[in-house]
């Protein structure tokens, strides 16, 4: 009888474990998701960022050589 008492608890302990070990696939599928959808958006915002300074660096190229024009105009 005490055996059968000791095998009844190790079952119901085994059983508790399995549960968990769902719950846990579970989450870890959800934040596995989660860091696959921050990667992307993360890429997608380094990538508007190259893009904004690369404009920038445009415009500055399209400003005139203020040390020129300072030497040119001595007034």
């Amino acid at each position: 009888m005490a055996n059968q008492n000791h095998i009844d608890q190790i079952a119901e302990r085994v059983d508790r474990l399995l549960v968990r070990y769902a719950e846990l696939q579970r989450t870890n599928a959800l934040l596995t998701g989660q860091v696959e959808a921050l990667t992307h958006e993360r890429d997608a915002l380094k990538s508007r960022l190259n893009a904004a300074r690369a404009r920038v660096d445009a415009l500055l190229e399209r400003l005139p050589d203020t040390t020129t024009a300072v030497q040119k105009d001595p007034s």
